[in-house]
């Protein structure tokens, strides 16, 4: 299946959790807090502005970002879990 993310919307595909704290401490599913870090897999064609024009999107695919808590509504296609959300949702782009 495949989606096309309509206007400013985003869909991401969010990063694994960490099994581990940084001193070495393993957490169960239950500690695990769901991870604000994932990677691009489609943009939208951007936000129509009051005039009419077109602003394009700031994200591109491939892109690895991070998004608010809150972000976005989870979608499952393929057995895989996704977020669809608005560019605004997206906080930063991390640059490696």
């Amino acid at each position: 299946m495949k989606v096309r993310p309509l206007a400013d919307k985003v869909l991401v595909q969010r990063v694994e959790a960490e099994t581990k704290t940084a001193g070495g401490i393993v957490l169960p599913d239950s500690a695990k807090e769901k991870p604000q870090k994932g990677k691009v897999v489609a943009v939208g064609d951007g936000k129509i502005l009051d005039d009419g024009s077109r602003q394009k999107p700031q994200v591109k695919k491939g892109d690895t970002v991070l998004f608010t808590s809150y972000a976005g509504s989870e979608l499952k296609m393929d057995g895989k879990e996704y977020l669809i959300m608005a560019e605004s949702d997206i906080m930063a782009v991390i640059e490696d």
